[in-house]
């Protein structure tokens, strides 16, 4: 029961949830949609997967921020 309370605490949990995890995702897609292949120069896409891999980052510490018991 008190997940459930916490849960309901703060309304922005499940924002910051969905929203770190909406970033894992479509950082995910990045890579596998292999950009490697469709751009011309592999600078290109070395920096397209380097984005991609620094918002996983970020998707996954915004998720575990917002799911973490910090007081």
């Amino acid at each position: 029961m008190t997940t459930f309370t916490n849960g309901l605490a703060d309304p922005l949990k499940p924002i910051g949830l969905t929203a770190g995890a909406f970033l894992v995702l479509a950082a995910l897609g990045t890579i596998v949609g292999a950009p490697w292949a469709t751009h011309a120069s592999m600078a290109s896409a070395i920096l397209q997967v380097g984005g991609a891999v620094l918002m996983i980052v970020v998707g996954a510490l915004l998720a575990y921020l917002s799911v973490s018991d910090s007081k």
